[in-house]
């Protein structure tokens, strides 16, 4: 079961992301505010982020910038109503900005419950291989290290070269 980490101040929003999550098998953290998200991330384990642009606590971008920051292999789902209102526009390019600041995706408020799915279960699948090479990663250092924390290798090696 994945555990996703929703960081939005907006109750109302957070219940219904909560709910609707839930009810398709995953497990749901809600923090309120950037600060909130940072001291969940370093709490728990999850593997995805939902995160609102615009919060108070945290001004425009920052807590994408943060939140990445500390959980960098985690994909990063950016939300806002208001960060993306016109895509046609010639402001700033919100969503280019956003994935600059380690948002793996970016959704416009409201959106429809199914695209939200979507969009986490294209996010998990690419995240799946490199979380697998991770773990291989793990396991191979982990393999090489004794319990005493001396590499294996490097006493066979010294083993060897005395003639052991």
């Amino acid at each position: 079961m994945h555990r996703i980490l929703v960081v939005d101040n907006d109750p109302p929003v957070c219940e219904a992301i909560r709910a609707w999550l839930m009810h398709h098998g995953y497990r749901v953290s809600i923090a309120d505010g950037g600060n909130d998200g940072l001291a969940a991330l370093d709490n728990g384990t999850f593997e995805l982020m939902i995160v609102d642009v615009v919060m108070p606590d945290m001004p425009g971008f920052e807590s994408i910038r943060v939140l990445h920051r500390r959980a960098p292999t985690l994909p990063l789902i950016a939300i806002s109503g208001s960060a993306f209102l016109d895509p046609e526009s010639f402001g700033p390019d919100f969503l280019r900005l956003a994935s600059r600041l380690g948002a793996t995706r970016c959704l416009r408020k409201p959106f429809k419950p199914a695209t939200l799915l979507a969009v986490i279960d294209q996010c998990l699948s690419e995240a799946d291989p490199h979380r697998r090479y991770v773990a291989a990663l793990g396991a191979v250092v982990d393999a090489l290290v004794e319990p005493q924390g001396r590499p294996r290798l490097a006493g066979n090696m010294i083993g060897h070269a005395l003639g052991r």
